[in-house]
């Protein structure tokens, strides 16, 4: 009798890690316990601690950048190695453990009803707090953001996100390295350019290691920071969908 099983999907968690030695390696290990089906590739992006080392003992394919180029550069080098190599979907997760690896496989859910899914943060799971202007923008964020993408999101900023084939061929060609831009201005971008967008409630931890970025001048900052990308990716070209 015929095999009619559904074959499993070819996936990719892709890994951004700058200086990340502290906490990698146990976040590589609690990813390969819980989602074994995956394919983690961490992209070093520049760390000049053991980062790459422990990424290489705990079996995770490395793709080293020469310098720090950011999020948005090094998600971009992850597209690009998910799409050369034929991945179905590809997912992003953090490498300080902020993610939970419990949650990759309900955020990939969502790949089966739209292009791009979303692990956010306020949509009725979690206790995440986030206060002051740094809660304002986000608000902001994602009252502009649902409009463009015609659905209502709650966390545009989230860097939990997962992508099918389609959407990986638009970062490949269309994934910003500014500061931001990897969540705002790369999703903006992909929701003007006809990819549908959705998002699964998850909860997220704390870092498992370093120090978080957290302080009135840095909430300010990202304030500003956050508003600016909105503008820019608001006034980029929208790019033709690709079937």
């Amino acid at each position: 009798m015929a095999d009619t099983s559904t074959p499993a999907l070819k996936t990719a968690v892709i890994m951004p890690a700058w200086n990340e030695a502290e906490a990698i390696g146990a976040t590589l290990d609690e990813i390969a316990s819980v989602n074994p089906h995956v394919d983690v590739v961490v992209v070093d992006d520049g760390s000049w601690d053991d980062t790459v080392k422990i990424a290489q003992a705990h079996g995770a394919t490395v793709l080293r950048l020469p310098f720090n180029l950011g999020v948005g550069g090094a998600m971009r080098t992850g597209y690009e190695y998910a799409g050369r190599n034929g991945y179905d979907q590809a997912i992003q997760v953090d490498a300080d453990g902020q993610h939970d690896p419990a949650d990759i496989d309900r955020v990939l859910e969502g790949l089966k009803v739209a292009d791009i899914s979303i692990g956010a943060r306020f949509a009725g799971k979690g206790g995440y707090k986030a206060a002051g202007p740094r809660r304002w923008a986000m608000k902001v964020l994602a009252s502009v953001v649902s409009r463009v993408a015609h659905t209502k999101l709650t966390d545009v900023t989230s860097g939990f996100r997962a992508a099918n084939a389609r959407a990986i061929n638009q970062y490949r060609r269309h994934y910003p390295a500014e500061y931001l831009g990897d969540t705002v201005d790369s999703l903006v971008m992909a929701a003007r350019s006809g990819l549908s967008v959705t998002q699964v409630p998850v909860e997220m931890r704390v870092r498992q290691a370093g120090t978080p970025s957290t302080s009135p001048l840095k909430s300010a900052i990202y304030l500003g920071r956050s508003l600016l990308a909105l503008v820019v990716a608001l006034t980029r070209r929208p790019m033709k969908r690709e079937s």
